[in-house]
């Protein structure tokens, strides 16, 4: 044949297949710019469902509502079993200060608390003796907990944040404010120590002892949050104040006055619950035992709504699907989504993700997953793969230079140790990203607090993140080569003077939430 026409051929089949590319990412975009569902999504998940506590009512109701969606955009869904979690349900938390006056506290109970069971608890709250010497001392006034509602967290001396003393302080004030708590934090942290107990069975040497409830603050070191985790109590409730009415309670009963509280705190345990993955594919016609996915962890804690810790990273990922279904219907490589379980009591839903499903650990082309709020994405790293740059590079190149240019890139990167579920893949050897975000105050403003709702996401961020993922999850589709998942040779770690190793595989928890 003459070589020209082979030519001509093959430019003319370039250039349609560019154009055709080309075509594709232009929908993505005009997609997510026009006509996107995150707010929708946002508000039938955080507002309707609510938060997704493992082993809650909500996690089921919210896996079942996302199939349900998944279904209205013709994608196939499931809940996947992976095991079992002590199930339980949150009911009412309301606590009264009724003497030396009367006032309506901020109060959460934590997650797994113990109920009331109907009756409210009226009693004095007392604290922890602030000179213990040892711990015969410390259990020689156990008793006198007996029927009290007992403090046992250290009292901020300010409700303020730094940013707001750095602020307005004068330097040598906000200097002396440091040390001053810096000072206060170490004499209660020396104070319990001679207790001889840790924090779980300082709580349950308090139940045991007969108290009535436990009550606790753990400030975020912002205004208006506390984060909110999982009780060490089993029979008895524990209760989180906010810094202010903690603080006030804690010097009406070191000062004398001895607070009487009136506490309802309702919960229903629900014996052993199925816990799963809730899982989406859109099938590949040419490789469809090669994967590309997408990541995000499905459960939260539940003192809010989950908004940036998960819910941004969950709702990204079904936009994503939802304009992938639309535009790239018939992918080269099999779409799948994992929406994870339990990802806050340790990875547990993509571990047991990766040793029940070897065969997509074993020929997966990439994952991308996001866990780290509602900012735009602005980091993203090899995750200590050598060949990450020339697939990450040319994947980005299709990305508007609007949100590629803010993308700081760094190669071959470390591997990830468990911070997020990328981590259970990169443990194994896959090619497991993690699509980093700004961090919006995540830290301290939502990331496990009572105030991670609704009103903290950020759409637009949002937005670019699905153009962003949806562009890559295409790109790596019809990429023709395999990923090659070579590891590098990794740096020494600075801290510790040692060479870097790569992160070993952790089983999942398939029956949590007992001992």
């Amino acid at each position: 044949m003459n070589r020209k026409l082979i030519l001509s051929g093959f430019l003319l089949f370039t250039s349609s297949f560019a154009f055709a590319q080309d075509k594709v990412i232009d929908n993505i975009i005009k997609e997510a710019n026009e006509n996107s569902q995150l707010e929708k999504l946002a508000h039938e998940l955080l507002d309707v469902v609510g938060p997704r506590l493992v082993g809650t009512p909500q996690m089921k109701q919210a896996g079942d509502w996302a199939i349900k969606k998944y279904a209205d955009w013709g994608i196939s869904a499931k809940n996947e079993q992976w095991g079992q979690w002590r199930g339980w349900e949150r009911g009412v938390t309301h606590v009264d200060l009724v003497s030396p006056r009367l006032r309506t506290l901020e109060a959460t109970q934590l997650a797994w608390s113990p109920s009331t069971n109907g009756k409210p608890i009226k009693a004095e709250a007392i604290i922890l003796p602030e000179n213990i010497t040892d711990s015969a001392s410390f259990q020689k006034w156990l008793p006198s907990v007996k029927g009290k509602l007992v403090l046992v967290a250290h009292n901020q001396i300010s409700g303020r944040p730094d940013k707001n003393w750095e602020e307005f302080a004068t330097k040598d004030l906000f200097e002396q404010y440091k040390k001053d708590k810096a000072a206060a934090l170490k004499k209660f942290n020396n104070n319990l120590a001679k207790t001889g107990l840790n924090a779980k069975n300082l709580a349950l040497a308090i139940e045991n002892a007969g108290a009535a409830a436990v009550i606790i603050n753990n400030w975020s070191q912002g205004f208006g949050v506390d984060k909110v985790f999982g009780a060490n109590t089993k029979k008895i409730p524990t209760v989180n104040l906010s810094v202010e009415d903690y603080g006030l309670v804690y010097r009406l009963a070191k000062f004398g006055s001895k607070p009487v509280l009136n506490i309802t705190s309702e919960s229903k345990e629900l014996g052993m619950v199925p816990t799963f993955n809730t899982m989406a594919e859109i099938k590949g016609k040419q490789k469809p035992n090669e994967y590309v996915m997408l990541s995000a962890h499905f459960d939260s804690w539940d003192a809010a709504s989950g908004a940036t810790d998960n819910g941004s990273g969950t709702i990204l990922m079904m936009e994503t699907m939802r304009i992938l279904k639309k535009f790239y219907p018939n992918p080269k490589r099999t779409i799948l989504v994992g929406h994870w379980g339990s990802e806050e009591q340790g990875l547990n839903g993509s571990r047991a993700f990766v040793e029940d499903h070897p065969e997509v650990v074993k020929n997966l082309q990439a994952l991308f997953n996001q866990d780290n709020g509602t900012g735009r994405v602005v980091n993203i790293g090899g995750q200590g793969f050598s060949n990450a740059e020339k697939f990450l590079t040319r994947w980005l190149a299709k990305v508007p230079d609007t949100i590629r240019n803010q993308i700081k890139t760094s190669y071959p990167g470390t591997p990830g140790g468990g911070g997020s579920d990328h981590a259970s893949f990169v443990a194994v050897g896959a090619p497991g990203f993690s699509l980093g975000a700004l961090s919006w105050d995540y830290g301290t403003y939502t990331w496990h607090t009572n105030r991670d709702s609704y009103d903290k996401l950020v759409f637009e961020e949002i937005k670019n993140n699905a153009i962003l993922t949806a562009i890559l999850v295409y790109m790596a589709c019809e990429d023709p080569e395999r990923f090659n998942n070579t590891k590098a040779d990794l740096p020494i770690n600075p801290r510790t003077g040692e060479k870097t190793t790569w992160p070993e595989q952790k089983k999942a928890n398939r029956k949590g939430g007992v001992d």
